[in-house]
């Protein structure tokens, strides 16, 4: 495995150098009269490529707190609901046939 890991890295490592060689005309970037710059095209895919995985990578981080938090806060009310089951004493498990339903509803749970 860790020679694919190598080999796979290798060929990106290969991918992004050619890229780079073959694409270095330069890219008028402006906006207005406030910003004017000239960047070799790679560059420009690059930073547009690594600002997206940034970005990316934060939605995924707000995503882990978010899930992180519902977690916790179903953690709790399970926690929560089997205080209560002990103060209350169990009920009887629904399985077993002995619980309070009706004849129709016993005969499909034997």
């Amino acid at each position: 495995m860790k020679v694919i890991y190598t080999i796979v890295l290798a060929l990106i490592v290969m991918f992004i150098i050619t890229f780079s060689l073959e694409n270095t005309a330069d890219v008028q970037l402006q906006y207005y009269d406030y910003f004017r710059r000239s960047l070799p095209t790679y560059m420009l895919i690059f930073i547009a490529f690594l600002s997206g995985v940034i970005f990316t990578g934060f939605m995924g981080i707000v995503e882990r707190f978010r899930l992180t938090r519902t977690i916790n806060r179903l953690n709790k009310t399970i926690r929560d609901l089997r205080r209560e089951m002990k103060t209350n004493g169990n009920p009887p498990d629904a399985h077993d046939g002995k619980g309070d339903y009706p004849e129709s509803e016993k005969n499909e749970i034997k």
